[in-house]
């Protein structure tokens, strides 16, 4: 069982940037593969970045590659997503999720808004 929480939302101007966490309660951070997900208004939740459990190995949606890096420390039990370059359509609610086997583990999202 992992509980996530994510944090580091807000508004921000367009080119600006924004750094996401997600912090993970639970036994064996560093057993799961990471990702972030959005969902914008009205739109179903599309996939951003995901990365391997050890940190090796990472994969961006074509939308972010670029601008956006994904990076785990499993120290903390941490998993971030820096934003930069922002534009207005990556405002969305921003989710992290946790797989090792079976259904990911969710968060309940952070709201990222972007203004232009």
């Amino acid at each position: 069982q992992v509980q996530l929480q994510e944090s580091g939302g807000g508004l921000v101007q367009a080119g600006g940037s924004l750094r996401l966490s997600c912090v993970a309660s639970g036994r064996a951070f560093n057993t799961y593969d990471m990702a972030w997900h959005r969902q914008a208004p009205g739109k179903e939740r599309e996939f951003v970045a995901d990365i391997s459990w050890s940190g090796d190995k990472t994969y961006y949606a074509d939308s972010v590659k670029g601008r956006f890096t994904i990076s785990r420390d499993n120290d903390k039990n941490t998993m971030y997503l820096q934003m930069n370059s922002l534009k207005p359509e990556d405002t969305a609610i921003y989710y992290c999720s946790a797989v090792r086997s079976g259904s990911p583990y969710w968060g309940q999202g952070t709201q990222v808004i972007v203004s232009s």
